[in-house]
């Protein structure tokens, strides 16, 4: 059995991945190993904070890990917000404060195109590995639904008619940047696995 360390305190996203994972390899959070400190995340990009996360977990706990990183890119604001996407309203904003933030931003704006992004760094047996998932949409002008978390509620993506906050889990983790990551992930894991 193959073990790594998913450098995350969020039990939902833990419970996707671990679904997901093909045999011989299991999942723990942060909170499971005993981490109880919020990693730093310093980094310019999405691949650097990814990679800063995935090597704290490695230099402080051992064994193999990964972690991921997410950003909202809306063109109208130059990309932004980007790396910022979850403290963009402030250190301690919520999900709500994020959202109107943008949402106000974009008022005046007729261009509301934006991708989602999300980056994973697996650090397994002395190797880096990095894979990439995006999803293209449009910023709605108003709040739709009440699922999903953070951007959900305004994000529309390309070819729907829902928000990925109107959608199930199911029908999100088919389409979204997180989901299209992790799968690339998964593919390679199965494949490591009968390589191993």
């Amino acid at each position: 059995m193959i073990e790594l360390i998913f450098a995350t305190h969020n039990a939902h996203k833990a419970e996707e991945i671990k679904a997901l994972l093909p045999d011989g390899f299991s999942v723990k959070t942060l909170s499971e190993i005993g981490c109880n400190t919020e990693i730093p995340e310093t980094g310019g990009t999405l691949e650097e904070n990814s990679l800063q996360k995935a090597n704290y977990v490695k230099e402080h706990f051992g064994g193999d890990c990964f972690a991921d990183d997410t950003g909202l890119m809306v063109d109208a604001l130059g990309g932004a917000p980007g790396v910022y996407s979850a403290r963009y309203a402030g250190e301690d904003a919520t999900y709500a404060d994020n959202v109107n933030k943008l949402l106000a931003a974009l008022s005046s704006e007729k261009n509301r195109k934006a991708h989602f992004a999300t980056v994973i760094t697996l650090l397994l047996h002395g190797k880096k590995y990095t894979f990439t998932g995006s999803v293209n949409g449009v910023i709605t002008t108003n709040i739709h639904g009440e699922g999903g978390f953070g951007y959900d509620p305004i994000f529309l993506p390309d070819g729907f008619s829902k928000t990925f906050a109107q959608m199930s889990m199911d029908e999100k983790g088919k389409i979204s940047h997180r989901g299209r990551a992790f799968s690339k992930m998964i593919d390679f894991l199965k494949n490591y696995k009968k390589d191993f």
